[in-house]
């Protein structure tokens, strides 16, 4: 009788890990940006500042790797999930211009500072008007 109950508990674990990775994997950019803005709000002053100028690092590379002179500048958002290295392991894109494709691919695995806690979705906002 005891093995019974240790093997339902743990179809019930797996069952709940699955269904929760499943909820998380249909996870849609409203949703993850809503994440995001939770996860950065509890970050630390500066754990904060970290992450801004790992990102801003980030963003340098990419739009240096991604600009055209005669690029599509309007306004987007890319927002990153993180694993607990601090690497990009998913995103999600609000804005279909070329350029902001082509950022969101050049942040795709790559590495942040190590959250404090892993998922942890951050976002790298970008408008190009002064």
């Amino acid at each position: 009788m005891h093995m019974r109950t240790v093997t339902f508990a743990t179809l019930l674990l797996a069952a709940s890990t699955a269904l929760s990775a499943h909820a998380q994997s249909t996870m849609d950019y409203a949703q993850a940006k809503h994440r995001a803005d939770v996860d950065e709000a509890s970050l630390h002053a500066l754990t904060s500042r970290a992450m801004r100028d790992a990102q801003a690092r980030v963003l340098d590379d990419a739009i240096a790797r991604c600009a055209a002179p005669d690029a599509d500048t309007s306004p987007f958002v890319v927002v990153a999930e993180l694993d607990a290295t601090g690497k990009v392991v998913r995103t999600w894109r609000d804005g279909g211009t070329a350029l902001a494709t082509c950022v969101q691919a050049q942040i795709a695995g790559r590495t942040l500072p190590a959250p404090p806690r892993a998922p942890f979705l951050t976002s790298f906002e970008l408008s190009f008007t002064p």
